[in-house]
């Protein structure tokens, strides 16, 4: 509860990471927002003007307050743009917010209900109650009542409310008396809250001062304890909803964690609990130190700030920090690209430090609270336990005490002593599976500068860093709680340099070190063999890994030297050299982790955007890889590099590629990589479905066999062969020239859709632009010609459902437009029309179309890369543009990583020869650029609507492949 201030605060410095905030002043000028005497005299001259008309008054008195309103609200952006206070601004709509409230409150006692003048009190709650007001911010309000309200109280209150409610404002509000508002509070805590935030604004005063002062008497005096254990609770729980991590890349800045919501629960704890008016006066206590109260106040300046900018450019309560809007917001900031990060990725580097710093300061008011609670009243119960204090020796250690399941100092100066125990107490708490008493970490914190380069030399600290690193226990956790107090960047300031730098892409979920400690935290479980159902071959391998060491290395730096100019992977790997000679390693294993790192995107390039049925590319890979060992390692390495990504980016699909190179490579790093010839093979494959099909008859079996060709008997796995001999029987009975085969495998995470239909040179396209009309992700397609002029195609689609019978239930529906759109019943055009008109085209990411046409990836083929801004029918546009120039497509690759595709053709001309001419190519690379950038082509404009009975047109194509998403 608290009062206007009479002023405000000093102008903030509004650029950049070292910007200071605003201090609390007490005289901001706020005469330039609004003259509110001029107001109070408009709104009397609109009562004088209209006493006999009611409506015409009511009417004419909402377009002078709107008018007030959305002028100063102008004003306050404008101020903010000038001196950058996020807490300017919200003092300045709340001062405005105030003066408009005020005078509606004379209007409606004076010319509407003259009688309740002083009969009410007029009161803000919530963040208005403490002077600070968003642009799209609710307006909580409390009318306060004397004990037996007159009817007509309550008709001026709804008079006032309509008037707000009618300027657009989002008003929640309660009528109560004192004694309500007592009784309630010590039921319902969040109305504790909000009135523990009570602040007057008009009316009759003493109402709000009596309330007040029993608040303080009846319900704060004593409860302290029980207070805080439901705030931190609450905040426990809202982190759970939002994620809880303070480094998502689109953040929650009033909910999410690090944001101003705990920022909010700091200050009601502090209020509450030691009874300030005033977050300074927490340095007077001791709870804070200088510094702490400087950063506190920074934060909160930042991030009002970034909220108030949001809710300014979207016009709406935005709270969630969205790609769409951090560029625009970045620049407000003044924010510029410096060499190896753009201006929007610094910005959002700034926010996720804000956040580590509000969880720092989260921890040492805890910690405070623990202290007082200790000395003042020992031996709580319930809920009040979690303060009581009671501590136990260690074993092995002096320097560490166990304080009920969490580790604490044995003494304030164990740090000061041996800066060798900032590390012990992480190694010590791992290996007794103890957490952290907020003390311990609050010290950690105020010790950061012990850590020095005498420290990141020390062996017995580099010992114990590598011990907690390949722990057995839970190291992700450990390096998790060292992350947040700070030690892990200033041990290795390398890993410091990319603490809270997120990547401005849709694919990476997480700020660049917190994607690192998830790394390794998959490492582990795969480790530990918990992950034997969701990488089979991952948790076989790992136990015949005999440099673990090595490997958790090299799993925790592959990113360390993300944002700088050069290549993430080779800088990341000199840096991972001078580090392993300090960590203990051996030249050997050095070698190894520094090549892991060098190499830890290309086995996740090559499976998913590599045809794995051309032998070049697992030669080539096989070339680069050299090893069994080295294989095994970067495997597990890259299932842990796209598990950590984020939610969803991993699923079955990804591993069987993973699998297949796996297998494909160790068969030729192992020297078994078959010298029997193709022909020789296929006509063994063909023998083979011939007496797989022995109850059938000797004619059958002759025709269903002779029907492939080379590429789909080496390729396709003799149990497909036969469900597809199966499918083209029946169709033929049936007299379908169409016809769709619905199956799905929960496993990999695949739907399979087989389309049997006429052979045409733009099939792909029809059925890529089908899929994309009903909504479905193709992962990869098998396409083959018969040597009766027909399409055998396999479509595989990413699953939407667990359940099989619903996953089922959508193929068919996927099917049913497939054969719709190839039958022409329907015009794929139209339907893919239907399916992007709502789409909402992203401004936040500009990706220049890139083509790259090479003849060296295989030994058939040209190999044709493009990169470009996904959206729906893009695979459908590309392979017809492909079609156009009379390129025979082999196989294609599908990869796409949040809002970027990569996808590789591998392509003939029609004599199937590679293409070779430097005009040919300028030609294919300027067409492709063109639909990828959605210029006009007049080419593209005849695409058929579908395929009605086409003429036949000889192909022969093996395996098309196309898979979802990409490393990290």
């Amino acid at each position: 509860m608290q009062t206007k201030p009479a002023a405000g605060r000093e102008p903030a410095a509004r650029h950049e990471q070292d910007a200071t905030p605003a201090k609390a002043m007490r005289d901001l000028d706020f005469s330039t927002i609004l003259d509110t005497e001029l107001l109070q005299n408009q709104c009397d001259a609109v009562a004088e003007a209209n006493r006999n008309r009611p409506d015409v008054m009511r009417s004419d008195l909402l377009a002078v307050l709107k008018k007030a309103s959305t002028e100063g609200r102008q004003k306050a952006r404008a101020a903010l743009a000038a001196d950058g206070s996020g807490l300017n601004c919200a003092y300045r709509i709340s001062w405005l917010q105030d003066q408009i409230i005020t005078v509606l409150y004379n209007f409606a006692t004076a010319h509407i209900f003259p009688q309740q003048k002083d009969k009410f009190a007029v009161t803000a709650v919530g963040g208005y109650g403490r002077d600070t007001l968003a642009p799209g911010s609710d307006i909580d309000l409390l009318f306060l009542f004397l004990p037996r309200p007159a009817e007509e109280t309550h008709k001026a209150v709804e008079f006032m409310l309509y008037v707000l409610w009618d300027m657009g404002f989002k008003v929640g509000h309660a009528t109560r008396t004192v004694e309500e508002c007592i009784a309630l509070s010590k039921s319902d805590m969040t109305i504790r809250t909000a009135i523990l935030e009570m602040r007057f604004i008009c009316g009759l005063q003493r109402l709000e001062t009596e309330l007040e002062t029993r608040f303080d008497k009846e319900i704060v005096t004593g409860t302290g304890p029980e207070f805080i254990a439901a705030k931190l609770a609450e905040r426990d729980e809202r982190h759970r909803k939002a994620g809880d991590t303070r480094y998502l890349v689109e953040p929650n800045v009033k909910e999410g964690k690090g944001g101003l919501r705990d920022l909010h629960t700091l200050f009601w704890i502090s209020k509450y609990y030691y009874h300030v008016r005033d977050q300074a006066e927490l340095v007077k206590l001791g709870v804070l130190s200088k510094h702490e109260y400087r950063l506190l106040e920074k934060a909160d300046d930042f991030l009002w700030a970034v909220r108030c900018h949001m809710h300014f450019l979207t016009g709406k309560a935005e709270e969630r920090l969205s790609f769409d809007i951090q560029r625009e917001i970045a620049e407000a900031f003044g924010y510029h690209t410096r060499p190896g990060l753009s201006a929007v990725e610094r910005f959002m580097k700034h926010y996720f430090l804000v956040a580590k710093d509000v969880g720092d300061l989260t921890r040492i008011l805890c910690a405070a609270l623990e202290d007082q609670q200790a000395k003042s009243i020992p031996g709580l119960t319930g809920v009040i336990s979690r303060f009581t204090h009671r501590t136990r020796k260690i074993a092995g250690s002096v320097e560490f005490v166990e304080d009920r399941g969490r580790i604490a100092l044995a003494d304030a100066d164990v740090f000061k002593r041996d800066p060798v125990s900032i590390l012990r107490l992480f190694h010590v708490a791992d290996i007794n599976g103890l957490e952290f008493h907020p003390d311990a970490l609050k010290r950690v914190t105020r010790s950061l500068a012990l850590i020095d380069n005498s420290l990141r030399e020390n062996d017995e600290a580099n010992r114990l860093f590598m011990s907690i690193l390949t722990s057995k226990r839970d190291p992700a956790l450990i390096l998790r709680r060292m992350n947040e107090a700070g030690v892990l960047g200033r041990f290795i300031p390398d890993f410091g340099k990319i603490v809270a730098m997120m990547q401005f892409n849709m694919y990476h979920h997480y700020t660049v070190d917190e994607h690192l400690i998830r790394t390794v935290d998959v490492l582990s479980e795969i480790d530990k063999s918990r992950s034997e159902d969701l990488h089979p071959l991952a948790n076989k391998l790992i136990a015949n890994i005999e440099d673990r060491e090595a490997l958790y290395v090299a799993v925790l730096l592959h990113d360390i030297a993300k944002g700088r100019l050069e290549d993430h992977s080779i800088a990341g790997a000199r840096v991972a050299r001078k580090l392993c000679a300090r960590f203990g390693l051996s030249q050997k294993q050095t070698e190894i982790v520094v090549w892991l790192i060098e190499e830890h995107l290309t086995m996740s390039m090559v499976a998913q955007t590599r045809d794995l049925t051309d032998r070049k590319t697992i030669t080539d890979f096989a070339d680069r890889v050299q090893s069994l060992d080295r294989l095994k390692m970067l495997l597990i390495l890259t299932i842990c590099d796209i598990r950590a990504v984020g939610p969803g980016v991993w699923n079955g699909w990804k591993g069987q590629l993973l699998r297949t190179l796996y297998y494909e490579t160790e068969l030729l790093l192992a020297g078994g990589f078959s010298e029997v010839s193709r022909k020789e093979r296929a006509n063994a494959a063909a023998e083979a479905l011939r007496a797989a099909l022995s109850d059938w008859s000797q004619k059958d079996r002759n025709t269903y066999t002779k029907l492939h060709y080379q590429p789909y008997l080496l390729s396709v796995p003799l149990e497909d062969q036969l469900r597809h001999a199966h499918f083209i029987r029946q169709a033929d009975k049936a007299g379908q020239a169409l016809a769709t085969m619905v199956r799905t495998d929960s496993f990999h995470a695949i739907t399979e859709i087989t389309v049997l239909s006429p052979d045409h040179p733009r099939l792909l396209a029809v059925i890529a632009g089908a899929c994309a009309a009903a909504g479905a992700n193709i992962v990869d397609a098998q396409i083959f010609t018969t040597s009766d002029g027909r399409a055998l195609d396999t479509i595989h689609v990413s699953r939407e459902f667990a359940d099989d019978a619903d996953e089922l239930r959508r193929a068919g529906t996927i099917g049913r437009m497939i054969e719709d759109v190839l039958s022409g019943r329907k015009r794929l055009p139209e339907v893919i029309a239907t399916r992007t008109r709502n789409r909402k085209k992203s401004k936040a990411f500009v990706i220049p179309p890139s083509v790259n046409i090479t003849n060296s990836l295989s030994n058939k083929f040209t190999v044709i890369e493009v990169e470009c801004l996904d959206r729906p029918g893009l695979l459908s546009e590309i392979t017809a543009v492909l079609s156009d120039l009379s390129l025979d497509i082999q196989s294609a690759r599908i990869t796409t990583f949040g809002e970027k595709v990569i996808d590789t053709f591998y392509v003939t001309d029609l004599v199937g020869q590679k293409i070779s001419g430097d005009s040919k190519r300028a030609n294919i690379t300027a067409r492709m650029k063109a639909v990828m950038a959605e210029e006009e082509d007049e080419l593209r404009e005849r695409m058929p609507s579908g395929i009605i009975a086409p003429a036949a047109t000889a192909r022969t194509s093996p395996p098309a492949e196309k898979k979802a998403d990409s490393p990290a």
